[in-house]
């Protein structure tokens, strides 16, 4: 029998239908999981009952958890006919249930049970998976008819029903800091390092697309058909070829070979003493690769591995060299020699392979003491081996110490879970200040981490003051920072006093994953921060100052760590309510060609070149392949799909922490974005993509990217009712955050993930994830600016034709299209009702139009719409300047000056929308008293020509006038624009 347990809490339920005729009824709850049935008690006449019972279910087999549902029926209990009725249900699944650490109340909206009942009301519950073998399961109920209530025993104290079994306030499980995954659902990913496939290029550009803006040939996206895993790739569609169908299809097949070094026995010293400091050198043609040495050691054990491009490799004899460190280097403690022609071939998912003890020999071939455990096969990328291994790619041939291992291993990062803590601090109580001959002017600093918020100071009468005022911070889990709360006296200026601290476990703060209400606490006033930690230290003094707050960890939120207009993930931070995934996105980086160098080696130029992925939680990075500005890198990767309104980020960076760099940050190369929603689903994407870089002395482009991208949905139903639902999670609407704050969480939330996965290994730098998360992008730009701007003026570049054409119908310019327009409007005035048809109709017709000229490739770096092309020096210059400025005060004054001519034509702007306005509200204001009564006047007798004439018979004499003949006109304003233009505005008020 399997330990594993689903944990149900029920907290209770508000605002249920009552069944009884008198406005209440007698609610109980039955929760039914994989056969097996708890109930609660029942609550007497509460339309708003409040269990607060726990139950847990064995789950009899983990590997079906993700196929069993947990049903929640709320039944009233009718004491006259001992009956009971069914008021609604709840149904769960298993995204529902996550560990206790993540569980938090929900509270779930009734469904009906049939299409014929009613439900109303919501009913709380918590639901959680824990494996803690010293909690017992719920006694089930018996077997009983699912529709009467058994018989209350008469001897029963007050006559109650216990027909329940439960076990209420049941304790919590004990191992909560131990996470328990329950089995995988069908459609569960695979997170481990995908990669396939090697032989020579065969992609080729088959096509080129300029795009919707003009821009540099070299700029734009090329298509390809590379010969990959699964076959050659034609237009999306994969072509099979004679090679078996390989599983990472996505990348092209690299050979390599593997050579595991395990152990050694009884190996011989050459030195007086009888000991040796052992390690082995791997040869190969020209590569060798050395392992760890031992002191004083003779049965070492290495249990390492070096994987050997079969394309290098231009020997057929491997070496292996025993060698002792304390000897002359060409000395040998014994060699082993391996005819490659006789290595065999491994291919996923054989077993490994199991390693075999070989004699060591001398220079001569004959045979010596002691023995080598090797194993040495041909495999591929797609090898277990493969992303620990030690790579020849990974250094210059010859040499064997230029590169450490750990800067060039490819890995997979998971960026920790962010939660919103939401802090109000309402006030204090008997506050001690320093001086107590003053009243204090208190302030309460608010910090977490590096975060730190202030509120107001506030001067009282006595010494309880009251602030009332709401924070927001960003922690991360697992919980390494404490809140802290510091109440401060502003005794003079530059002069701030402690009046106490008090410090709260973010863990044992209360979680929720709605808007409900959580209760506030008092906290007892330390005057240090010693005192403050020590959670005894209440026991041992009776008087405290004491601080009055709300804190909670709010779940209902996404916490944007990226640019909102680039985001991989929108789900909320609360893992129950995470949707179930809508498809499966597959990527594979197949190579880089043309890059540009980035640091000089021997001489010449060269580049040490990694790539990095990031998509949601998950962060990839490729292995850095040293000194190659054409590299193959032939990864696969794999993330779930959870929304198709977001972005996948792939980037190019040269590792600054192998020799021949100049400074210690890793340089960017470039980076491509591919939104989700632009994909087809089930066809393969093989394109190059130009790497575009904009430095301060303009774009450039750094060379080019090659990918493979697949999207493959795995419920079309629930990707496609995906854009009927909210963008964000409902938090965000239910308690929307202002603009101001959106920017600093998101810039915290920036700072936690880098320091984070700066502290892999290997780490994923700081300019790495701000440059892959667009962290800057807020800052200003004239360049954006206008980029942006012209994108607004191409947005109603459509209205804007349309009112042209118009224009030209007005004037007669062509008779013929302006007497067909005349029929038109009097068909559709004589017949309102094919208005909306016409136009549905007509937006219809050109969407099917539209569809044979599709876009067949995905979106790219646009270097004319984003202005880059034409942008002056000093713009660029001052996009790349810090911040805060650090430029000279003549340059940073002329900027001044060119922002302040830039916004003077805005105020303008906006001024005369005001003004216009300002008219409309003149017109029945009096202000300018001739101009509201002509116009009163002119609404009386509207009033009375409308009411006795049709509207159809106005509205074709007022098209009519409109589109007049050329020769009915003035060219002087009409009558109405005149009097509009002469009505006052408030600008005569202006100072």
């Amino acid at each position: 029998m399997s330990s594993l347990k689903l944990g149900v809490e029920v907290v209770g339920a508000h605002d249920l239908l009552a069944k009884d005729g008198q406005g209440s009824f007698c609610p109980f709850v039955e929760l039914e999981f994989d056969g097996q049935r708890c109930r609660t008690t029942t609550k007497e006449k509460d339309l708003s009952p409040v269990w607060n019972e726990s139950f847990y279910f064995n789950v009899s087999d983990p590997n079906k958890l993700s196929s069993l549902p947990l049903e929640a029926f709320v039944y009233n209990h009718n004491k006259a006919n001992n009956a009971k009725t069914c008021l609604g249900k709840v149904r769960l699944t298993a995204p529902s249930f996550v560990n206790y650490s993540d569980a938090v109340v929900l509270h779930y909206p009734l469904e009906k049970r049939t299409i014929f009942s009613r439900a109303k009301g919501e009913l709380g519950l918590k639901v959680f998976v824990t494996d803690d073998p010293s909690i017992k399961p719920s006694n089930p109920l018996p077997a009983m008819d699912p529709d009467v209530v058994p018989k209350s025993n008469p001897k029963e104290k007050n006559g109650k029903r216990h027909t329940f079994f439960h076990l209420p306030n049941a304790k919590q499980p004990q191992q909560q800091q131990q996470k328990v995954t329950p089995a995988p659902p069908q459609q569960q990913m695979n997170y481990g390092v995908h990669e396939m496939k090697s032989g020579p290029q065969a992609s080729k550009v088959v096509n080129m697309f300029p795009g919707s803006s003009s821009q540099p040939f070299d700029y734009a996206l090329k298509e390809t058909s590379p010969f990959l895993g699964g076959g050659r790739i034609v237009g999306g569609r994969v072509i099979r070829g004679d090679r078996p169908t390989s599983t990472y299809d996505l990348v092209e097949q690299m050979r390599f070979l593997f050579v595991q070094v395990v152990k050694a026995r009884d190996l011989p010293s050459k030195d007086a003493t009888g000991s040796l400091d052992p390690y082995v050198e791997v040869k190969v043609g020209n590569y060798k690769g050395i392992t760890k040495h031992y002191e004083k050691k003779q049965n070492p054990e290495w249990n390492q591995v070096f994987a050997f491009s079969r394309e290098t490799v231009q020997s057929s004899v491997l070496e292996v060299v025993v060698k002792d460190k304390a000897l002359v280097k060409d000395d040998s403690v014994g060699f082993v020699r391996i005819d490659l022609h006789e290595v065999p071939t491994r291919v996923p998912p054989d077993s490994p392979l199991a390693p075999e003890w070989y004699r060591l020999e001398d220079k001569k071939g004959e045979k010596k003491k002691g023995e080598l455990m090797l194993a040495v096969w041909y495999g591929t990328q797609a090898d277990e081996a493969f992303p620990d291994a030690w790579h020849s790619d990974a250094i210059a041939p010859g040499d064997s110490t230029s590169v450490s291992p750990t800067y060039i291993r490819s890995k997979v990062y998971h960026s920790p879970r962010l939660w919103y803590v939401r802090v109000n601090v309402i006030e204090a109580q008997d506050l001690v200040p320093a001086d107590k001959s003053r009243f204090p002017d208190a302030y309460v600093k608010v910090q977490i981490g590096n975060q730190i918020l202030k509120t107001k100071p506030v001067q009282t009468r006595n010494m309880n003051p009251i602030w009332n005022e709401e924070f927001m911070f960003v922690a991360a889990e697992p919980f390494e920072d404490h809140l802290t709360f510091t109440v401060e006296d502003r005794a003079g200026p530059n002069k701030d006093e402690t009046i106490g601290r008090t410090v709260i476990a973010l863990n044992s703060i209360d979680r929720r994953a709605d808007d409900r209400f959580v209760r506030t606490r008092w906290y007892n006033l330390e005057k240090s921060l010693s005192d403050a930690m020590d959670s005894d230290r209440a026991k041992k003094d009776k008087f405290h100052s004491r601080l009055h707050v709300c804190v909670c960890l709010d779940g209902g939120y996404h916490v944007l760590d990226e640019s909102t207009q680039y985001s991989s993930d929108l789900r909320p931070t609360a893992k129950q309510l995470w949707k179930s995934s809508i498809g499966v996105l597959e990527l594979g980086i197949l190579n880089a060609d043309g890059l540009q160098p980035m640091k000089t080696r021997d001489g010449k130029g060269t580049s040490d070149t990694y790539c990095v992925a990031k998509y949601g939680h998950k962060w990839v990075r490729t292995r850095t392949i040293v000194n190659s500005l054409n590299p193959k890198y032939n990864e696969q990767y794999t993330w779930e799909v959870y929304d198709t309104a977001t972005v996948l980020t792939v980037g190019v960076f040269d590792n600054s922490q192998i020799g021949g760099s100049d400074n210690t940050r890793d340089n960017k190369i470039g980076k491509v974005r591919i939104r989700i929603s632009t994909l087809e689903t089930g066809r393969v994407y093989t394109h190059c993509y130009p790497l575009l870089v904009l430095h301060p002395s303009g774009v450039k482009k750094l060379g080019e990217l090659h990918l493979a991208i697949r999207f493959s949905s795995t419920s079309m139903v629930n990707m496609m009712s995906q854009y009927s639902r909210p963008l964000l999670p409902k938090m965000h609407y239910k308690r929307p955050l202002s603009v101001i704050q959106q920017d600093i969480l998101r810039h915290q939330a920036v700072n936690i993930v880098a320091a984070r996965l700066g502290r892999a290994e290997p780490p994923l730098r700081r300019e790495v994830v701000e440059y892959m998360s667009d962290a800057n992008a807020h800052l200003w730009s004239m360049r954006r600016s206008k980029a942006n701007f012209l994108r607004l003026t191409s947005v109603f570049s459509g209205l804007f034709s349309a009112g042209k054409w118009f224009g030209e119908v007005c004037t007669w310019k062509n008779p013929i299209t302006t007497v067909l327009v005349h029929i038109l409007f009097a068909m559709l005035v004589c017949f309102p009702e094919l208005i909306l048809p016409t136009v549905f109709l007509y937006m219809f017709l050109i969407g099917v139009w539209n569809y044979r000229y599709r876009p067949r490739y995905p979106p790219h770096m646009n270097t004319s719409l984003s202005c880059a092309d034409a942008v002056s020096p000093d713009e660029l210059d001052e996009e790349f300047e810090s911040f805060p400025a650090s430029k000279s005060s003549d340059i940073v004054r002329m900027r001044y000056d060119r922002l302040r001519s830039v916004a003077g034509r805005i105020q303008t702007v906006v001024g005369d929308i005001a003004t216009q306005g300002e008219r409309l509200q003149a017109l029945l204001s009096w202000r300018d008293p001739r101009a509201t009564t002509i116009f009163v006047l002119l609404c009386l007798v509207a009033a009375i020509v409308l009411y006795v004439t049709p509207f159809q018979m106005i509205a074709l004499l007022a098209g009519f006038y409109v589109m007049r003949h050329p020769r009915f006109r003035h060219k002087t304003p009409s009558a109405p624009i005149n009097f509009f233009r002469r009505l006052p505005a408030r600008t005569d008020s202006m100072l």
